[in-house]
């Protein structure tokens, strides 16, 4: 059984509605944020998203827990998709998103919407491509998201996640757990008083199902041709899946 982890301890919501707060209170300070814990390198990660989404030539495109919109303007930029959507749960994350899509000029090619990632406002078959850059992990039941995801899929189309995994092999392994439960934390407090937020951030990602664990997941809901790929000593994983 997955263990439970969410955003505020004493908090009586739902875990979804605490991510949703959690993501509206720091959303100002998402971006510099994510640079500085990764070190800058979840730019390239989020490349080789794109670079596989690509190689499938998709027309429409949906990107769920959109964030900020990183992730939606890279494809926007460099791929050929007419449409692509980007949806959050969070409101105070798709207005950062909305301001850096118009500053792009991006707003005819980028639609941000709210939306819950487990009941989708879309029809059955709807895109050729779907990707959720750390976003699974959010979801309060984590096959019920991914149904919909499949759901929501043409057939034949991909899907790509980009998560956050753990590193299995020493000293990868000792440096990356020394590294969430004390260094990340004190980043956080420097960026945001929401102190909750960035110890969640760290909590959530030690006990997702990562690796083959998570292929595992994907099959069951009917993925084909589900593969993995590492990054970066095994601090994220790509996954890429069809329908």
């Amino acid at each position: 059984m997955e263990k439970k982890v969410t955003p505020y301890k004493d908090s009586e919501l739902g875990k979804k509605q605490q991510v949703t707060q959690m993501f509206d209170t720091i959303s100002g300070k998402y971006d510099g944020l994510n640079r500085v814990i990764s070190f800058g390198i979840d730019i390239k990660w989020r490349e080789k998203v794109v670079s596989l989404v690509n190689n499938t030539k998709p027309k429409n495109i949906l990107d769920i827990a959109t964030g900020t919109g990183d992730l939606a303007i890279n494809m926007a930029l460099k791929t050929a998709a007419e449409k692509i959507t980007g949806l959050d749960i969070s409101p105070g994350m798709l207005e950062v998103g909305k301001q850096k899509i118009a500053d792009k000029k991006l707003s005819n090619k980028i639609d941000m919407v709210i939306g819950d990632s487990e009941s989708l406002p879309f029809d059955d078959n709807s895109f050729d491509a779907i990707t959720v850059a750390f976003g699974v992990r959010n979801f309060e039941d984590l096959e019920k998201g991914l149904s919909e995801i499949y759901r929501v899929l043409k057939k034949g189309g991909i899907f790509v996640v980009l998560e956050t995994s753990n590193p299995t092999k020493p000293p990868y392994k000792q440096g990356y757990n020394i590294y969430t439960r004390t260094i990340l934390p004190t980043i956080g407090r420097l960026f945001s008083k929401d102190r909750s937020a960035y110890a969640y951030l760290s909590e959530s990602a030690s006990v997702f199902p990562f690796g083959e664990k998570f292929n595992n997941i994907l099959r069951k809901i009917g993925f084909i041709n589900v593969d993995d790929k590492p990054q970066t000593f095994g601090v994220a994983t790509i996954y890429e899946a069809y329908k």
